[in-house]
Formats: C-alpha cells, sequence, structure tokens
C-alpha cells in the first residue's frame, strides 16, 4: 500500500510536465499527494471496516469530501458530491491505483499450501472497483494489478516453498512467470519494452492504457527505485503509473527505509493514521 502511495507522491510533480528520463530528483519541495493516495486509504479503511460493498462506498465519499482538491477526474468527482451510490461504468484507471491494499489482504499462505488461488478472498479486489469503475476495463485493471502485487509477494516473499511447483531463487523467473499469468488471465500485452512505448506514449487515464505500461516499468526494474524511475520515464499520467509500478514494486522488493520517511513527511495525520493502522492489522492478520 505504501508503495502505490510513494509512487503518487514523486510522480505528483510530472504528471503535466512530463519527463523521458529517469534521472531526475527523487523527491522535490513541490511533491504532494494526489487522489491516488486518498483513494488507496480509503480502499485500506473500507478494508479494515469489514470489506462490504457499503464500506467501499463510504470510504471512498467520506475520505473524498475530506480531501476534495487533489485531481480527481470530472465523473468521479460528481458521484463523491451526489447521494447517488451507483457506479458510473468508468475504465478510468483509479480502480487500478487505488487496489494496492485488496492485494495485501489475499491470503499467499494458501494459494503456496494449495496451488489454487483464494477466490472467496479475490471478490474483494472486484468489489473495491466495482463501486464506481463497473466497465469490464476498470475491473480488469484492477485485477491486473492486485494479480502482479499478489504474485510478486508470493514468489519474492517465498511463500512457494510450501507449493508442489518450486521455481528456486531466481527473479527473472518469477517476472516471467508474472508476465505471462498477467497476459493470458488478463489478455494485456506486455511484449512492448519501455523503451519502445517511451517516445510515443503520452497522457492516458484508461485502465488498458496505464496498467500494461506500469506493470512493464515494474518487471523491467531492479529494485524499488528503479522501479518508479522506470514509470515517472514514461510520461503520460506520470503520479498514477507510478502508484501502480510502486504497489507492485512494494510487494517484490520491499521500500527503502529512507524513502518511507521521505514518504510520510508529506502526508498529513489522518493519512498517517490510516498507514499506522492498516500496517497494524497487516501483522496481525495478514
Amino acid at each position: 500500500m505504501l508503495g502505490a502511495i510513494v509512487g503518487d507522491i514523486i510522480g505528483s510533480v510530472y504528471e503535466r510536465n512530463n519527463i523521458k528520463t529517469k534521472d531526475f530528483p527523487l523527491f522535490r519541495s513541490d511533491c504532494h499527494f494526489t487522489d491516488d493516495t486518498v483513494m488507496t486509504c480509503a480502499v485500506a479503511e473500507a478494508i479494515m471496516a469489514g470489506g462490504r460493498k457499503i464500506d467501499f462506498i463510504d470510504a471512498l465519499k467520506e475520505f473524498g469530501r475530506m480531501y476534495p482538491d487533489v485531481g480527481y477526474g470530472y465523473k468521479f468527482r460528481k458521484w463523491l458530491q451526489s447521494d447517488d451510490c451507483k457506479p458510473y461504468n468508468s475504465y478510468g484507471n483509479g480502480s487500478a491505483m487505488r487496489v494496492s491494499p485488496c492485494a495485501w489482504y489475499l491470503d499467499c499462505g494458501f494459494y503456496g499450501r494449495t496451488g489454487i488461488m483464494p477466490l472467496e478472498e479475490w471478490n474483494i479486489v472486484k468489489r473495491s472497483a466495482i463501486v464506481t469503475h463497473n466497465h469490464p476495463e476498470g475491473i480488469k485493471g484492477a485485477e491486473a494489478t492486485a494479480y502482479a502485487i499478489f504474485m510478486s509477494r508470493y514468489y519474492f516473499r517465498h511463500y512457494y516453498d510450501d507449493c508442489f511447483t518450486r521455481v528456486g531463487d531466481d527473479p527473472a523467473e518469477y517476472k516471467k512467470r508474472i508476465k505471462n499469468g498477467i497476459e493470458q488471465n488478463f489478455g494485456y500485452d506486455l511484449s512492448r519494452t519501455l523503451d519502445e512505448i517511451r517516445p510515443s506514449y503520452s497522457f492516458d487515464s484508461s485502465c488498458q492504457n496505464t496498467v500494461p505500461q506500469a506493470i512493464t516499468a515494474f518487471l523491467e526494474s531492479t529494485d524499488f527505485e528503479d522501479a518508479i524511475r522506470n514509470a515517472v520515464s514514461l510520461g503520460g499520467d506520470s503520479d498514477t503509473l507510478a502508484a501502480i509500478t510502486g504497489s507492485i514494486a512494494e510487494a517484490a522488493y520491499g521500500i527503502p527505509e529512507w524513502i518511507k520517511k521521505k514518504a510520510f513527511s508529506y502526508l498529513d495525520d489522518p493519512l498517517r493514521d490510516v498507514l499506522k493502522r492498516w500496517r497494524r492489522k497487516c501483522r496481525e492478520e495478514f
């Protein structure tokens, strides 16, 4: 979850001022959290409240109204301000940038013991999306991102040791399997490299033109910081790209302590409180 927030903060200053290089200061004084951070915290709050559909609706609206000016899209803003709780068929990348807490809720140990995805728990991923983003592409973007996070947890944190399918200690093989799983299960084409994507890539807020690029930024990375730099260097919707990439990279690599501390310094007390309570819940239950 914190990986998404770090990516959002770092990418915030480049969303409308794209750069096409990995050589940039990681944190600037004008960096700030955006709707990606607020909605990620809202999803965590919803899970801690029970993870029901109404919990997601309540948390998204509550946090959205607490932070009304952090960069929401037009349709989502209208949904926040209204009393209507119906989804509006969005395929925007908002469903993917906020999904990371759901992926940490899923039981990697169960998958490691059985080789079977925890399908009952997986419903929480879809539930987090469909309260607003009920278009098939909006749901797919959230699910593909959650899958990448879940499988990164599974492989890089060695839950696979108990499973009948052993893969050794080979990060390149982990990424190959994650890539193949995403292509097979969600139909995204991940064949293009960052160098092929970067020259012509521009702002696009759809899941279908954000999630595959963000996943590729992770697949080509060497560590957490490199993953964030990859994502920002593509241009486009930089904060959301980096939030999605960062959420996957956290699961694979962890986050360096200095980056955690720096990211915390950009948050206010209510958001820090969500993160602290979420970390306690993760230690106790997940």
